[in-house]
């Protein structure tokens, strides 16, 4: 299986015509750029957000063009540190411009199965996704390019199911 980089994968967020949509279902990413602020936070110091600003940036050139990037994070309750994490940090996000839903793992519909072997996904105009592999410790490795209309049908119908019961950021009461 061929992955592409992060990098790669933030070139076909820049270059979509009208929407990106990512489905987190991980308690924890061990993302290297997020290191360093991650364990910053658990000690309870503060953040400049420097690390941020490249996706921040991609994020309002992205919207500001009109363009629509939506998440929806599928978490356990209580939540992990890193969850808690992003919690603290989302407004950041969405200040950037992107729409971030929250979905505890306890309120999925009963049967929905996850396509893609239940990883995580970007969709990009609703035709194209890059499903998120992770090594055994959790770390990206990248993304697999995928292109069958019937995959990328269902993770369409997951997305709309999860957005449509998912709750906005500025709802959510951990």
């Amino acid at each position: 299986m061929e992955l592409i980089s992060g990098a790669e994968r933030n070139r076909l967020i820049e270059r979509i015509s009208h929407d990106a949509f990512h489905l987190e279902l991980r308690d924890d990413y061990s993302v290297p750029v997020e290191d360093g602020p991650y364990e910053r936070w658990l000690r309870g110091e503060p953040d400049d957000l420097e690390w941020f600003a490249p996706w921040a940036e991609l994020m309002e050139r992205v919207t500001g063009a009109g363009r629509t990037v939506r998440r929806v994070r599928v978490v356990t309750e209580p939540h992990s540190p890193y969850i808690q994490w992003e919690h603290a940090t989302t407004a950041v996000n969405e200040k950037a411009g992107e729409a971030i839903r929250w979905l505890p793992r306890h309120k999925l519909p009963g049967g929905l199965c996850f396509p893609v072997d239940g990883n995580d996904w970007w969709l990009f105009d609703d035709k194209v996704l890059a499903v998120g592999h992770f090594n055994e410790a959790g770390r990206v490795l990248g993304s697999e390019i995928i292109e069958t209309p019937a995959v990328v049908a269902e993770c369409i119908r997951v997305r709309d199911l999860l957005w449509s019961i998912a709750t906005p950021t500025i709802e959510y009461k951990p």
